[in-house]
């Protein structure tokens, strides 16, 4: 079959990698430097399953900037653009979303389109109606940043939603399972769950899916903080919490806040969503993260007037690291960052280890990519994931990274 992905981050790349192994795969963005990465058989994001599979297997894949003609040419484009959440409209940003649909419907509106982006729930059941002359499918993705093709090669299902409004409903549901094959045969697993439902039940999927992971985020991180606040070792109740098998030892490690480009926008969507509909839970879970980050930058605080007390006149503090997760390149809402925001505020020198950073400045700190010059510099540093590097400065070092993993 012959593909089009639009956008090559994780979700797209990952997707154009996967079926590339047997189909005819094109990748398009706008960012001509990720085309040539991608072209010269390197990846343009941190994902070692992604880098090998480039540099190694026999893949039919190109890369163009050139949608037009891409879109032209598929029987199948993958919509895999940013959806970014917009505070003043309270919703996810679908406008990139829009321009893939505007330009396959003007070179070839037969092509069925399926939507990747995390949308709002109801969504492609809109899009029927804005766009009756389109063919839309929705499917959620489940993946790890820096883990990306992994999570496809091994997935813990595979949902393909269906607008039922459509006037190409019929067509779209065999279209369904047909996509629904393409992902299971190209995977290293078998007997994977598939599912075929209607659109909004699948973009809800999605939602809560990413909902209950910040909840479980949500729950040790205000675990942690009660030890923290009455002098206990968090690690060992933790530890004795998830003995319970209906709770598990997974997802449990304390952090400064949930955060990456996923769970922040899906948890404030799935809230907007909503409106009208009684809850409590779901305010909880977005509010439950802003409180652990007040409580964090509290404790940073505590030591910087630690070394005030015992006469440095202006402490440094260093913020090892702008990525939310181990392995990945993604700074979008890291949740170190609004830790960073907090402490500056209130009037802290910070300078930041970012090897990944092009930039000699972030939010007007310095950029350092010496660690050893780093850590020499600084008089505090705060690490959201711990790192080996850090271990002959530990006693410098705050972290609530208690398990040493994400």
């Amino acid at each position: 079959m012959k593909i089009a992905v639009a956008g090559a981050g994780y979700v797209g790349m990952s997707l154009a990698i996967l079926l590339s192994q047997h189909n005819q795969v094109t990748v398009v963005d706008v960012v001509h430097a990720k085309i040539d990465s991608i072209n010269a058989r390197r990846s343009p994001v941190v994902d070692a399953g992604i880098e090998d599979f480039l540099a190694n297997r026999a893949l039919d894949l190109v890369a163009t900037l050139d949608g037009a003609t891409a879109y032209k040419q598929a029987e199948l484009v993958i919509i895999a653009t940013p959806t970014n959440y917009d505070p003043n409209r309270n919703f996810f940003d679908t406008s990139h979303v829009e321009k893939v649909i505007d330009l396959v419907l003007d070179v070839n509106p037969q092509a069925v389109m399926v939507i990747k982006s995390t949308v709002p729930v109801g969504y492609t059941s809109s899009l029927c109606e804005r766009y009756p002359q389109g063919k839309f499918l929705f499917s959620p993705e489940f993946l790890r940043e820096g883990h990306a093709l992994f999570d496809n090669l091994h997935p813990s299902r595979i949902i393909v939603g269906v607008p039922g409004e459509s006037a190409f409903s019929d067509e779209l549901e065999a279209m369904a399972l047909t996509f629904a094959d393409l992902l299971a045969n190209a995977a290293e697993d078998s007997d994977i769950p598939q599912l075929i439902m209607h659109s909004t039940e699948a973009e809800a999927v999605k939602l809560f899916s990413n909902t209950y992971l910040a909840l479980r985020v949500a729950y040790f991180n205000e675990l942690d903080t009660y030890a923290c606040s009455r002098g206990l070792d968090a690690s060992q109740i933790i530890k004795g919490v998830c003995l319970e098998p209906r709770i598990g030892s997974h997802y449990n490690n304390p952090s400064f806040g949930y955060g990456g480009y996923c769970l922040p926008k899906d948890t404030k969507q799935l809230l907007a969503n909503y409106q009208d509909v009684p809850q409590n839970i779901m305010s909880a879970i977005v509010d439950a993260n802003r409180t652990r980050k007040d409580f964090i930058a509290e404790e940073i605080m505590r030591k910087v007037e630690s070394l005030l007390n015992a006469g440095n006149p202006q402490p440094v503090v260093g913020v090892f690291r702008l990525t939310m997760k181990t392995d990945s390149d993604n700074f979008r809402a890291s949740s170190i960052q609004g830790i960073m925001k907090r402490i500056k505020a209130k009037g802290v020198q910070v300078v930041v280890f970012e090897p990944a950073l092009a930039v000699e400045e972030f939010f007007g700190s310095k950029v350092m990519r010496d660690i050893e010059f780093f850590k020499s510099e600084c008089d505090s540093i705060i690490a959201n994931r711990w790192n080996d590097e850090l271990s002959d400065v530990r006693d410098k070092v705050y972290t609530r990274d208690l398990f040493k993993r994400d």
